[in-house]
C-alpha cells in the first residue's frame, strides 16, 4: 500500500528515542499499537501465557503490549482452520494488542531424531498424535498468515550450541536460503490478502471486521504451493459472514484508546516480517548470516540459537559482536533470552525485544524471580512468613498473599499457587523493563544496571 506520495507505507514503523551508551528505548508502532522498547514478550505458545487471562495481561500490574503465539504448535492443534474460522488468533484468544509468531524451526529442531531436515523444508512426527507432518519455509508463512501475527518470524534452521564450524555453516546457509524463500512467500500472501488479521489504516472498527470477514484469499483457501492447505473454509466459518457472533462485543469496542496510533493513515496494515541471524558460536558466520539477511530486506532482524546449550560467555561474546553491526534504524530481538539479568545484560548492548518462557514456567514449579533473586516458595523457611514475595514489588499478588500462603498453595497442589506465582512473575519482568526504559531515558541506566545486579544477588533462599 502506498502513500498520496507513492511511496510504500511501512507494515511497523521503529525509532529510537534515548540512548544511554549502546541501550537505546524506543517506540516501536504496530497496526495494533505502540510498544515501547526495550520490551518483554510473554510467550503464550498456544495461544494462551499459561496461568494468566488476557484481561490480566492488559490490567495496569502486567501491561503487556505484545505477547508471542507459535506457529508449530497452533498448527498442529487446534489446526489453522479452525483459527481462520474463528478470524484469526487475534479474535480466537480475544487479544486485541500485538502478537508476534515464531516460525516453528526452533521447536521442530527440538525434536531431534524424530524429525529430518532436508532443502524442501523439514519432515517430522507430530507430538500430539504422532502424524508425519512437513514444515517449510512457504507452508511456515502460510500459517502465519491465517494466524494474522502482527510481526511474523521467517523459517530458520537452528544449529546446536556447540555446532562445529561445518555444520554450522551447513545450518546458516540453509537458514539464508530459507530466509528469502519466506520472504517471496510472506509478499505473494501480503498482495493475495491472505493476513486474516490485516487491518485498513484509520477505519472504523466495523469495516475492519468485515474484512477479515469476508477476506477473499480464504474463501478459495491456500494456494497450489502448499496442497496439504488446500481444502475450502469449513461451514463453521459461515458466520463470519453474518458478522461477529453474539459474544464478541470486545471487539466492538476496536482498540484501546490509549494504545491506537495516531497517524495510523501512513501504516500499510498489513503484518511485519523479520529475519533471522544464525551461525552458532561463530563470529565469521553471524556475520556472514546477518550480512545475507540484511541483503534480503526485512521489518526487524533477530539474533536466534542462542541458549541451546553453549556457554553464557559465548552468548555474550556473539551479542557483543552482532548487536552493533545489526541496523540501528530496525528494532533488535533476541530470541528467548532469558533471566532478568540477561534482559538488562542485553540491554546494555543494545537489544530492543525479548522473550521467554521462564517467569511462566518457574512460577509453575514454585519459584518466584524477585528485586533480591530467585525465591523458591517450597522451602520450609517461609513456613510461616508473613512478608510478600517481595517487599519492593506492587503487583497484586505482594499486596494481599504472603509467602507463607503461597508456600502452603504450592505444598497442597492447589492451582492457585502457579497462577498468583506466575502472575507475580511477569509483573516484575514487565516493570524491571520499564524502569530499564525510563534509567535510559534519563541517562541512568549504568547507575540502573549496578544496583539491579547488586540488589539481585541478595538472594534470601
Amino acid at each position: 500500500m502506498k502513500d498520496e506520495s507513492g511511496t510504500m507505507k511501512p507494515p511497523i514503523r521503529f525509532e529510537v528515542i534515548a540512548q544511554d551508551g549502546d541501550a537505546r528505548a524506543g517506540i516501536l508502532s504496530t497496526r495494533r499499537g505502540i510498544i515501547e522498547t526495550p520490551v518483554f514478550m510473554p510467550v503464550g505458545t498456544a495461544g494462551a501465557v499459561k496461568g494468566i487471562r488476557p484481561q490480566e495481561l492488559e490490567s495496569p500490574d502486567l501491561d503487556a503490549h505484545i505477547i508471542l503465539g507459535n506457529t508449530y504448535h497452533l498448527w498442529l492443534r487446534p489446526g489453522v482452520e479452525t483459527i481462520r474460522s474463528c478470524g484469526g488468533l487475534h479474535r480466537f484468544m480475544s487479544w486485541n494488542r500485538s502478537l508476534l509468531t515464531d516460525s516453528g524451526g526452533f521447536q521442530v529442531w527440538s525434536l531431534g531424531a524424530l524429525r529430518k531436515i532436508t532443502e524442501a523444508g523439514t519432515e517430522f512426527r507430530s507430538h500430539v498424535d504422532g502424524s508425519l507432518q512437513f514444515l517449510s519455509p512457504e507452508v511456515s508463512m502460510e500459517v502465519q498468515a491465517a494466524l494474522g501475527s502482527d510481526i511474523v518470524m521467517v523459517f530458520d534452521e537452528c544449529a546446536p550450541g556447540k555446532a562445529s564450524f561445518d555444520e554450522a555453516r551447513r545450518s546458516m546457509e540453509l537458514t539464508a536460503r530459507w530466509a528469502s524463500r519466506s520472504r517471496d512467500r510472506f509478499d505473494e500472501l501480503q498482495r493475495d490478502g491472505a493476513d486474516t488479521g490485516y487491518l485498513i489504516p484509520n477505519a472504523q472498527p466495523e469495516e475492519n471486521r468485515e474484512l477479515t470477514a469476508s477476506s477473499n484469499y480464504w474463501e478459495h483457501g491456500l494456494t497450489s504451493s502448499s496442497k496439504h492447505w488446500e481444502r475450502e473454509p469449513t461451514a463453521s466459518s459461515k458466520h463470519w459472514e453474518r458478522g461477529l457472533i453474539g459474544s464478541s462485543n470486545y471487539w466492538e469496542r476496536g482498540l484501546p484508546a490509549r494504545n491506537r496510533i495516531e497517524d495510523a493513515q501512513h501504516f500499510s496494515g498489513a503484518q511485519a516480517l523479520f529475519g533471522i541471524i544464525q551461525g552458532a558460536a561463530h563470529r565469521d558466520l553471524r556475520r556472514e548470516s546477518l550480512e545475507r539477511t540484511v541483503e534480503i530486506g526485512f521489518d526487524g532482524y533477530a539474533i536466534g540459537g542462542l541458549s541451546v546449550g553453549e556457554e553464557k560467555s559465548v552468548t555474550w561474546d556473539v551479542v557483543d559482536d552482532l548487536a552493533p553491526r545489526m541496523p540501528s534504524q530496525n528494532p533488535r530481538y533476541l530470541m528467548g533470552v532469558g533471566t532478568p539479568e540477561d534482559l538488562v545484560a542485553a540491554v546494555a548492548r543494545g537489544v530492543d525485544m525479548f522473550d521467554c518462557v521462564l517467569p511462566t514456567r518457574n512460577g509453575r514449579n514454585g519459584q518466584a524471580f524477585t528485586s533480591r533473586g530467585k525465591l523458591n516458595v517450597k522451602n520450609a523457611q517461609w513456613a510461616s512468613d508473613s512478608r510478600p514475595l517481595d517487599e519492593a514489588c506492587h503487583c497484586s499478588v505482594c499486596r494481599r498473599h504472603s509467602r507463607a500462603y503461597l508456600r502452603h498453595l504450592y505444598q497442597t497442589g492447589e492451582m492457585l499457587a502457579a497462577i498468583l506465582l506466575t502472575y507475580h512473575n511477569l509483573a516484575f519482568f514487565l516493570d524491571t523493563m520499564r524502569r530499564v526504559r525510563q534509567s535510559i531515558r534519563s541517562g541512568d541506566f549504568l547507575k540502573f544496571r549496578q544496583e539491579f545486579i547488586v540488589r539481585l544477588s541478595e538472594s534470601e533462599d
